[in-house]
């Protein structure tokens, strides 16, 4: 028997030690061969004691088996363009016309101008239906013109400081893996970031790293992206692993040193490995570690985020595009998107505990958590965060974090769990007090379990959350009440307000009336006394000079009386008419017979040039 099937047997015989298969019989796809696995017998098998309970960490959760009518599943789109982003959601059954037919009445680009980038299987037709191109719930699109005129800037500088407050989507192909990373980074980002980061993602150092695609004028990684030459919003780039005729040579030396020692490995090893302590597991372990290329997390990882980023490009590369979206940033930002947010919006948080020395994780990762209708579920229900527990520096940071946030009946829970009992998915609700473990579930599960555990869970959360609808919409309501009257008072007080500030206007404006009121009185009788003054004084009625006698009546019936000499001038008259409060400028005299305006009379001339003598009665009419 060659060294190849010696392994399949180790390998399948684990899988059946740990997972029922039907009837006791699992099929090997290699020479034909029938191996025998033991049969599952619940007796043999019994169910794990479980763990002590508490309030504050578990509530045992009996899956309703239920079958569930596939709902149509929705999509929810991101799309850039310059300085835009518009948001899209369609069902799965659309196709990208139609996405394009929306993006065209939202920026006024007409679809044939339009250029739709950024999907994972390259270049689209507008005929594609997205159910075929097995898409997350959550993408990232962008649109080119190249068809279009760009928008022109005031200046070069106001360009430049736009382009640094813009963020730049990298889209990165590994060369040698053949795969791609959609990774952003903002203007004021350097080349040299970028190649470190990259560095975190392939393992290639950034010496190492040979580059196609950037621009010409990128000549300094110190240079900043903004002022690099990019294309905005998107610029595509590829990198692979720089090596040297020696370094190819060593690898091709390792390379058949590895095939020779295989080569000259008996099978029986395997077969025997038992009887010397080794189980399956460990031998499982050992294969399936020598297949992988690099771990899923850094050890002592210290930012969650890029830990997380490189375990969902690693988890990517083991099991494929269809997989769950994983949350990247730390459990703290997790518990925030998921539970405090408005009561409507809230979801559950699925932790997925990850280690790769069970033997249960490459069939639970493969074909029950990358299982299409677990995807769709999580996406739509679950905010899912991830963590590797491999090694045993991550595996003391989680639970650390795990005593903090859940108690230490939880940690306790999962720092008692076995290797071969990973993978775990914890189900987590918030409350208002407290988080809450709803179900842990272990990795030697089916696809149909898995669904029913995520549906009971669902539907505890459902009603919570309905409730908390309710006491969040009475909260409002209350709310907007007290808005509403804190509004009216304070409405009330700018009327009281205003209504007392024009009340001191008005009573300022007629204090300064008053006051030019006064004035003018004032000033009027300073001039009444000054021509009362300046009046000649009244002649005798025996006097050698002729002598006029005037009557005048006032506007309001009384009468002034006076004699002035007839050689005097008609302005004496007018003098002392205003002498007596009446001035001309406001007053016309008149006389009766014949009816004339003596103010309109030369003031030069004497009264008896004016025939006002010997004896007149005029009378004093107000001017319009």
């Amino acid at each position: 028997m060659s060294v190849s099937c010696h392994i399949c047997a180790v390998f399948q015989a684990a899988i059946n030690g740990v997972i029922p298969q039907e009837n006791g019989i699992l099929q090997s796809d290699y020479g034909g061969e029938t191996i025998p696995g033991p049969a599952f017998d619940p007796a043999s098998h019994p169910a794990p004691a479980p763990a002590p309970s508490s309030s504050s960490a578990f509530r045992p959760v009996m899956p309703s088996r239920q079958i569930v009518e596939r709902q149509p599943r929705m999509l929810d789109f991101r799309v850039e363009y310059r300085d835009r982003n518009v948001d899209v959601v369609l069902e799965d059954s659309c196709t990208v016309g139609e996405i394009k037919q929306i993006l065209e009445n939202e920026l006024q680009i007409p679809v044939s101008k339009m250029l739709l980038k950024g999907w994972k299987t390259g270049d689209v037709e507008d005929s594609t239906v997205l159910k075929s191109l097995h898409l997350p719930k959550n993408n990232s699109l962008y649109v080119l013109t190249p068809d279009l005129p760009p928008p022109s800037s005031s200046s070069h500088a106001g360009a430049l400081q736009e382009s640094l407050n813009q963020n730049f989507m990298l889209i990165i192909t590994h060369r040698e893996v053949q795969r791609e990373y959609n990774l952003n980074f903002s203007g004021s980002s350097t080349i040299q970031e970028v190649k470190r980061n990259v560095y975190d993602l392939t393992s290639i150092p950034v010496r190492h790293q040979l580059w196609e695609g950037w621009p010409a004028s990128a000549t300094d990684d110190s240079m900043c992206l903004a002022e690099s030459g990019l294309s905005y919003p998107c610029h595509r780039l590829t990198v692979g692993r720089r090596s040297s005729p020696a370094q190819t040579r060593e690898q091709s030396e390792e390379q058949s040193t590895d095939v020779h020692m295989v080569s000259d490995s008996d099978g029986d090893d395997f077969e025997d490995a038992s009887e010397f302590g080794v189980d399956d597991g460990e031998v499982f372990g050992m294969a399936s570690s020598a297949l992988r290329k690099s771990p899923m997390m850094p050890e002592n990882a210290e930012n969650e985020g890029d830990a997380l980023l490189q375990f969902t490009a690693e988890f990517s590369s083991r099991y494929g595009d269809c997989h769950p979206v994983f949350f990247i940033g730390s459990l703290e930002a997790a518990f925030q998107e998921a539970f405090y947010v408005k009561a409507r919006d809230r979801k559950l948080l699925a932790i997925y505990l990850h280690h790769d020395e069970s033997v249960l994780t490459n069939v639970f990762c493969s074909q029950m958590l990358c299982a299409e209708s677990v995807v769709s579920y999580l996406s739509q229900n679950f905010i899912t965060w991830a963590w590797d527990l491999t090694k045993d520096s991550n595996r003391a940071r989680f639970l650390t974090m795990c005593n903090r946030h859940f108690g230490s009946v939880v940690a306790q829970t999962i720092r008692t769990q076995k290797t071969d009992q990973f993978p775990l998915f914890l189900i987590i609700m918030g409350k208002r007090s407290s988080n809450e473990v709803l179900n842990v579930i272990q990795g030697n599960t089916t696809v149909d379990e898995l669904m029913m555990r995520l549906m009971a869970a669902v539907e505890i959360f459902t009603a919570q959350q309905q409730e908390d609808i309710k006491d969040e919409d009475e909260r409002e309501a209350r709310e907007n009440v007290k808005r509403e009257q804190d509004e009216a008072y304070r409405l009330s007080l700018e009327a009281d307000r205003a209504k007392r500030e024009a009340h001191e206007r008005e009573m300022a404006e007629q204090f300064r009336l008053e006051q030019i009121r006064k004035e003018q009185e004032e000033e009027r009788e300073a001039i009444r006394l000054s021509l009362e003054q300046a009046l000649p004084p009244e002649p005798k009625e025996e006097n050698a000079e002729p002598v006029s006698k005037l009557r005048i009546r006032t506007p309001s019936g009384e009468f002034l009386e006076r004699r002035f000499l007839a050689s005097s001038k008609l302005q004496i008259v007018f003098d002392f008419v205003a002498s007596k409060g009446f001035p001309w400028d406001e007053f016309k005299l008149l006389s009766t017979f014949p009816r004339r305006d003596v103010t309109q009379l030369d003031p030069n001339k004497s009264l008896l040039e004016v025939k006002l003598f010997p004896q007149e009665t005029l009378f004093l009419e107000a001017k319009e």
